[in-house]
């Protein structure tokens, strides 16, 4: 472990993280960066706080821990159907250890230019391992979570709970077993579905990613849209992979309640169905409809209320 201080930690590793935007006129090296935003284009802004222990295990690789930085904010972003540009990364470390914040900046900076986002500054300080990141994105028309109406049909992508599955396989003897590295792929890497949210602008009536677990997240767009979701059970099974990892009963759990997938939840009018279809095979993402948007409150999920059917999703306190 070698250390040195935060100065040189930004100037070695933290400077240049990203793309190079032809938007950003000065990034890290003042007291603020400088960008400049398309014109008459609505800003959207998210930011998202990881702690050592909470939000990941403390052992999962300084990889992995700035690829998924990074992703949870971009999540937000494709939830919004917007365009990702500019990030500011806050890092507190419990030391100056400069082969972690390597690897953390070499994981951040691989995802960041996969979606051309570029890092134009932050702050480092000492004492236990959080990360706070926050991202500035662009969309003609934001995408929200509280327009759901009666008649609409409920969709996700992805496979929902192989995340939570990939965190139980990291915290087992088995994390290292070739069978199970695509789960554990799902919680290390997750794929923010960016060009997904674009495609669903003038479509969807209500957008929400999945970060808490399926039920607790159609919850928040019930509640923000003053309906009810009714949720299929036939629809919305654990993947074939996360059923031989932890078994029927289980699998289903994880994949309502299990959280960190960061898929797109979302309602659209009935009559858009072959719409969708064309828009997940344009960006080649899976989806399936999995329900349906009544009057009412609350999520339905076969009869039983969310509550019922699983522990809630993840919530920060209590």
């Amino acid at each position: 472990m070698a250390g040195c201080g935060e100065f040189d930690l930004i100037r070695q590793y933290l400077t240049g993280l990203g793309a190079d935007r032809g938007d950003v006129t000065y990034g890290v090296g003042d007291d603020a960066a400088i960008t400049r935003p398309p014109a008459s284009m609505p800003a959207v802004l998210a930011l998202d706080t990881l702690v050592s222990g909470v939000h990941f295990p403390q052992d999962l690789p300084a990889a992995a821990v700035g690829y998924r930085a990074l992703a949870v904010n971009l999540s937000d972003m494709a939830a919004m159907g917007a365009t990702p540009a500019w990030a500011l990364l806050g890092l507190t470390l419990p030391a100056s250890d400069t082969d972690w914040v390597a690897a953390f900046a070499g994981g951040l900076d691989r995802l960041a230019r996969l979606n051309n986002v570029a890092v134009v500054g932050g702050d480092i300080t000492r004492g236990p391992l959080t990360i706070s990141l926050q991202i500035t994105g662009f969309s003609p028309a934001p995408l929200r979570r509280d327009g759901a109406r009666p008649g609409d049909r409920v969709w996700v992508s992805g496979r929902p709970g192989d995340a939570a599955g990939g965190l139980a396989v990291w915290q087992s003897a088995h994390r290292q077993t070739p069978r199970w590295q695509g789960l554990v792929r799902a919680f290390t890497e997750p794929r923010p579905r960016i060009a997904l949210g674009q495609a669903l602008r003038g479509i969807a009536s209500a957008v929400i990613d999945v970060s808490d677990g399926v039920l607790a997240d159609a919850g928040h767009i019930a509640e923000a849209s003053h309906v009810a979701l009714q949720l299929d059970p036939a629809a919305l099974q654990p993947s074939a992979r996360l059923r031989a990892w932890a078994g029927a009963a289980a699998g289903q759990d994880l994949t309502l309640a299990g959280g960190d997938d960061y898929e797109l939840l979302f309602t659209a009018p009935d009559e858009a169905g072959p719409v969708i279809g064309q828009v997940a095979g344009q960006t080649r993402t899976p989806v399936r409809c999995i329900g349906r948007v009544v009057r009412g409150a609350g999520v339905d999920w076969g009869g039983q209320s969310a509550d019922a059917a699983a522990r809630g999703g993840y919530r920060h306190f209590g």
